[in-house]
């Protein structure tokens, strides 16, 4: 039997705002996907052509999430390791292996394994790296266009210089991850109001 070998990245664990969003992939290998690499290493350009040939291409493709709320009650680490279990489980091809870009796998009845750099180094890997970056890029282009006034389309929710003045200015928004410290400064500086309050 061929081994279905699914690969699961994140991005935004380190964003002041949004969800943490991870994605499982299992490649189809009767349709190789050329120019796959670790999707902060690509332009914008072509992860978003890469996305599309991906999503018509792969096996399955499923997008887990952990919300800020979940963030703020397990804490990232915790929150990114229950979107990649969401993300491998929504699956509607049911993995053999699993391949976890970075030091730990989930805990989780699957069978896998943690590699350092799997953007790098694994097809799978690379492909749901560029699905979860895409669709949290776009989430933030859309909480952009809803309150432009923050940048989130520059700086995707990163705590940038620009972006914790703008925090520090405006106040924290309910997307906001309210565990972090600087929106826990933020907040304290405006007696614990939201934006908008």
């Amino acid at each position: 039997m061929t081994q279905l070998i699914a690969g699961v990245d994140e991005v935004g664990r380190g964003p002041l705002v949004g969800d943490v969003v991870t994605a499982a992939v299992i490649l189809d290998p009767a349709k190789p996907i050329a120019g796959l690499a670790d999707s902060k290493k690509i332009s914008e350009k072509k992860r978003l052509a890469l996305f599309d040939i991906i999503m018509q291409n792969a096996l399955a493709v499923c997008v887990g999430r952990a919300s800020p709320q979940e963030i703020d009650e397990l804490n990232i680490l915790h929150a990114t390791m229950l979107a990649m279990k969401r993300a491998v489980q929504g699956l509607a091809t049911q993995p053999t292996f699993v391949r976890v870009d970075g030091n730990r796998c989930p805990n989780w009845d699957y069978a896998s394994e943690a590699v350092v750099k799997g953007d790098s180094l694994f097809a799978e890997i690379s492909a749901a790296s560029i699905i979860a970056k895409v669709t949290r890029d776009a989430e933030m282009s859309e909480l952009h266009n809803a309150h432009p006034e923050y940048g989130f389309a520059q700086h995707k929710g990163y705590p940038t210089k620009a972006h914790l003045e703008k925090l520090a200015e405006l106040g924290p928004l309910s997307q906001y991850r309210m565990s972090f410290k600087p929106v826990q400064l933020s907040l304290m500086q405006r007696g614990g109001q939201l934006a908008g309050n």
